[in-house]
């Protein structure tokens, strides 16, 4: 006498199995894990680099601040000197 068939219930007859080897599940699992991994690393290294960066950019406004005014006071001081220069040398004409 054969075993007796197992009862499936209605939505796993219309169903029916799934044809999934295991190649196309591995290849579905790690994509999907994939796009997470992604995700949770853009995430982690905005919330990483945000301050570092930030700490950069600061830095780096002060040393071009202190650069431009270094700049700035020896241009005025060149066109002091000349402007004194011109006019002493109108002067002893």
């Amino acid at each position: 006498m054969p075993p007796p068939a197992q009862a499936q219930t209605p939505a796993a007859a219309a169903v029916g199995p799934l044809p999934l080897d295991e190649a196309q599940m591995m290849r579905r699992v790690l994509s999907d894990l994939q796009r997470q991994v992604d995700l949770v690393l853009e995430v982690r290294l905005r919330e990483l680099l945000a301050p570092v960066l930030s700490r950069a950019a600061d830095a780096l406004i002060r040393d071009a601040r202190k650069e431009l005014t270094t700049a700035m006071r020896d241009a005025v001081s060149r066109a002091i000197a000349q402007e004194l220069a011109r006019r002493q040398d109108r002067g002893s004409r």
